[in-house]
């Protein structure tokens, strides 16, 4: 059988491809309970993950150290951060500059610094994306649920009209959209716990209406058509029974919510402008932010920065009207944003930008409306960066950029290479504590793990565990147990509850 390492993105599609199909032939996914799984109390009923695609550098933005300006003919294993360290609102924490106005809330949050990416062999980001999302390793012999559709299924909607898992800011027609998807699903759990997925959050409302000249009525006749001819389909071709079920269960969501007054909550132009430019600095009203560039420049840079501030907005408003698990990406596209193979420390400066206002804005709102004590904010990347080192120290892999003798190029200054051995996770509300930092790493190369290491399943745990959900929780399929945290291992992290 070919090990992960071996494999490539084509493999990854057809073993993705190959879950997917049975996930479709599985039938009702039974969850496993017992004692402990039904004791835990929860101290968050909503979850917004801010999803950093693309591996952030740690020495760069969270867990900053030995600050080397830029030189022509440096040596390129003699700057560890290129940018100084800042001040925080917590004495002893300080942060990559740039990152100012996330500094001055970090006394409302947890910063984990030893976050350690799973040994997945060759590195390709979507493998360990999916093993982020699901908490397990692909391949898997079923469809792996993300961790919102787990939460999703197991707690059920806040608010019946609005979706439980709702994905914003990440397109799957650009990069690797294909093996994004493998994990942007439900899996074997149904089409009902899957995502609403919103690429473009200034075209939210969109979204919730019917398609443009279509009146309301004959969008329902045409809906209720296409159920029809959903119900009346073989089983091999839509599925199991559940799953059939389950996509028309979804299909009735969405019709909930068109007709719903929380529908509202995806209008963002129903925000005061003096709201939007404290996400988007500089918004102006009419704007669109779904550029077709997707290369270097300005304009790109300028999109993204409004993309995903309004995202962080739309996040806020949808869990004021009872969102369960929102999602919000810079977007992961290969060689772009956060995957900065080269021009890394002018890259890293433009995303920094691109997160600094909407992130600090989203933890006070939420504070201001009494909502941040019951919302877990997760920030996290699926690994780190080194401008030397490719994967870990003791685990070298074979390099996947050219880094030459000498930086006689500024497009060379910064962090190209991926390193799973230490990375940063940023936490607020939801139960975590205030001002509170976890772990330690190296104060120089390699800048790795030293103690208090976090692994997916420790971090799952935790997150699940804020919600009330025990890691031991297993859901029964094809008569096997499959749990939410892999083989139900992931222990709860009690340091980073207040």
């Amino acid at each position: 059988m070919k090990t992960f390492a071996a494999q490539s993105r084509r493999d990854f599609l057809k073993t993705a491809s190959a879950a997917t199909l049975s996930a479709l032939a599985a039938g009702f996914p039974r969850a496993v309970f017992s004692d402990e799984v039904k004791k835990i109390k929860a101290s968050a009923d909503t979850v917004i993950v801010l999803w950093m695609g693309g591996g952030m550098a740690h020495t760069e933005t969270f867990d900053p150290k030995r600050y080397t300006p830029f030189s022509k003919g440096m040596a390129p294993d003699s700057f560890l951060s290129t940018f100084p360290s800042i001040d925080t609102a917590v004495d002893h924490i300080k942060f990559s500059q740039g990152l100012e106005k996330t500094g001055q809330v970090m006394d409302r949050g947890t910063l984990i610094r030893t976050y350690t990416a799973g040994d997945l062999g060759f590195i390709l980001h979507s493998r360990h994306q999916y093993q982020w999302h699901t908490g397990y390793a692909p391949p898997q012999t079923v469809a792996a649920p993300h961790i919102g559709a787990i939460i999703a299924r197991t707690l059920g909607p806040l608010n019946p009209a609005v979706p439980a898992f709702i994905n914003i800011g990440q397109r799957f027609d650009v990069g690797e959209g294909e093996e994004l998807k493998a994990f942007t699903t439900a899996g074997f759990l149904g089409s009902e716990y899957g995502p609403f997925n919103i690429p473009f959050p200034d075209q939210a409302a969109e979204t919730v209406r019917p398609p443009g000249g279509m009146t309301p009525g004959r969008f329902a006749d045409r809906n209720q058509f296409y159920k029809r001819l959903l119900a009346a389909s073989p089983l091999g071709e839509a599925g199991s029974d559940y799953q059939k079920e389950s996509l028309l269960r979804s299909f009735d969501n969405a019709h909930r919510l068109l007709s719903s007054p929380a529908a509202k909550a995806f209008d963002l132009s129903l925000e005061p402008l003096e709201s939007i430019r404290k996400y988007v600095p500089g918004y102006e009203p009419g704007r669109r932010f779904d550029a077709k560039q997707d290369r270097f420049g300005a304009k790109y840079e300028e999109q993204m920065v409004g993309r995903f501030g309004l995202g962080c907005l739309l996040a806020r408003r949808l869990t004021e009207v009872g969102a369960r698990f929102i999602e919000v990406s810079t977007e992961y596209i290969p060689f772009l944003n956060w995957d900065t193979h080269e021009n890394g420390h002018t890259r890293v400066a433009a995303m920094k930008q691109q997160i600094d206002s909407p992130l600090s804005q989203l933890v006070l709102d939420l504070e201001a409306r009494g909502l941040l004590n019951r919302t877990l904010i997760v920030l996290a990347s699926e690994f780190s960066r080194d401008a030397m080192i490719e994967g870990k120290p003791d685990k070298r892999i074979k390099d996947q950029v050219e880094v030459p003798d000498r930086v006689e190029d500024p497009k060379h200054y910064g962090m190209h290479r991926h390193f799973t051995d230490a990375g940063s996770v940023l936490l607020f509300g939801g139960g975590m504590k205030r001002g509170y930092l976890h772990g330690l790493t190296a104060e120089e190369r390699p800048c790795k793990t030293l103690s208090d290491r976090v692994i997916i399943e420790d971090l799952h745990a935790s997150i699940f565990h804020a919600m009330g959900i025990s890691p031991k929780l297993a859901y029964e399929i094809e008569k096997r147990p499959f749990y939410v945290t892999r083989d139900g291992e992931g222990k709860v992290i009690p340091e980073l509850f207040g």
